[in-house]
């Protein structure tokens, strides 16, 4: 006698990230998983190319068959199930294991490190005034950029990588031509305090890249052309210091600052548009969910070089709606009051979530390249993981024996990096919700870290002077 194995089945619900329905609830066998579940959502959207997937019941991945989850978390087969289907990236970036350069050459602590958006540049911003560029390729200085007469600060890039631009404590800035290493210009004067952020134009609504903003311990913000080399529009209204800078992609200038308020201003003529309030004390960092593609502009992991703005444009134009898709720009705040929020500007003044569970200060947020999560780091030693569409938390990372400074995620959107008053780095798995990777080198707090763009290389830097990079 033929005994017959009966598959129960479980009605589900796909639904998008941002919540969507993906067609009606479907059967599906319960002894089905992940890779049965990719198939199907790839058939729903009707994609050509087969794309990468993630399931998500309740926040939770499902890594098992659908039988094997509903046994465990004793789920009811009578209610439809909602699945979360999270895009991946079709690509993979390696964890970076080893130290493959101690550069030496500043001569006071590093206090910010960043890539070029093409990922093959590094620069450095030093206590001892001079800004430094690097060649990743023979991972030697390439040139030193004096000029400044007091600590650089901050350091950003133009996305379409053909600017660097360096603000300093004294509040002067500087912008230079990362092919020679010399000045564009004489410095930028404007500013009469120290210069707490700089953000430059997202490429696809200014191609070449020609302005950028910048946010002062003086209360103001200031937009800068580089082209007629001056402050164009001073955007005041913040009653204290603004501490940081982000221009979005819908071509809004969002400003944090101590005063407790995030001001969004138009930027033809420096209009204030609207006040975003709720935290309680100091505003300390701003994040975009558009971030990385706005950083990046034209340039993604496949290091393809373009021939003019034009072209530059279009494409930057393309990752940046491919990546925001039909869901508006998201904002994440983080303070002194310990709390985070997600905010959607474009919809509502009002906060979508508040974020808490670190116990001190938040230093540093950070969205995911896809956007899908949220990064904090604190003065609490810990690193936390949160929906970077809801806002609600997912993890949190221990592991450092001191305040976290700063955080960068890779290009994947598959793990994290963060750097400590404890003189490591530490790589964190969003997956495992693990760490994956100490890295331990420098003999004192490391102030700065970033991961390069295309994936391949981390670089550091801190209090004991020396950059130092890391490869897989």
């Amino acid at each position: 006698m033929e005994v017959e194995t009966v598959v129960n089945n479980v009605i589900c619900q796909f639904t998008d990230p941002e919540g969507n329905s993906l067609g009606p609830p479907l059967y599906l066998p319960q002894n089905a998983g992940p890779p049965q579940l990719q198939q199907i959502v790839n058939e729903l959207l009707k994609n050509e190319e087969k794309l990468p997937y993630a399931f998500y019941i309740s926040n939770q991945e499902l890594v098992v068959a659908l039988e094997t989850y509903l046994e465990k978390n004793k789920v009811s087969v009578e209610k439809v199930l909602p699945i979360v289907y999270q895009p991946q990236a079709v690509f993979r970036i390696r964890p970076v294991n080893r130290c493959s350069a101690t550069i030496a050459g500043h001569s006071e602590a590093v206090l910010s490190v960043a890539f070029s958006p093409d990922g093959r540049y590094l620069a450095s911003g030093s206590g001892d005034t001079t800004v430094r560029l690097w060649d990743l390729n023979t991972q030697t200085p390439m040139f030193t950029c004096t000029g400044h007469k007091n600590w650089v600060l901050c350091i950003a890039w133009s996305p379409d990588g053909k600017h660097l631009v360096s603000g300093s404590k004294a509040g002067e800035l500087q912008c230079w031509d990362p092919r020679t290493g010399k000045p564009s210009g004489n410095p930028l004067s404007g500013h009469k305090k120290w210069i707490t952020g700089i953000s430059w134009e997202p490429l696809h609504l200014n191609s070449p890249c020609s302005r950028f903003v910048t946010a002062s311990k003086d209360g103001d913000a200031r937009i800068w052309d580089t082209t007629l080399h001056r402050s164009v529009i001073c955007l005041s209204g913040h009653k204290l210091a603004v501490t940081c800078v982000k221009w979005g992609g819908d071509g809004i200038i969002y400003t944090g600052s101590q005063d407790c308020t995030i001001k969004m201003w138009e930027t033809t003529q420096g209009k204030l548009i609207r006040e975003l309030k709720g935290h309680g004390h100091w505003v300390n960092s701003l994040a975009l969910s558009t971030e990385y593609v706005l950083r990046t502009g034209a340039y993604d992991h496949t290091g393809k070089i373009y021939s003019s703005p034009e072209e530059m444009k279009k494409v930057a134009l393309e990752r940046y709606n491919k990546m925001k898709g039909n869901a508006s720009e998201r904002l994440v705040s983080g303070s002194d009051d310990f709390t985070m929020f997600i905010w959607e500007p474009a919809v509502s003044k009002h906060p979508k979530t508040r974020m808490t569970g670190h116990q001190q200060v938040v230093n540093h947020v950070y969205f995911s390249p896809d956007g899908q999560w949220v990064a904090s780091a604190s003065f609490d030693k810990s690193v936390k993981l949160w929906n970077g569409i809801t806002g609600q938390f997912v993890a949190s990372f221990r592991g450092h024996v001191g305040p976290v400074y700063q955080i960068s995620w890779s290009a994947d959107s598959r793990l994290l990096l963060s750097g400590s008053k404890d003189s490591t780095l530490k790589i964190w798995d969003i997956r495992t919700r693990k760490l994956k990777q100490d890295l331990p080198g420098h003999e004192d707090e490391v102030f700065a870290v970033d991961w390069s763009p295309d994936g391949e290389k981390v670089a550091s830097g801190g209090k004991d002077r020396v950059l130092k990079l890391w490869m897989g």
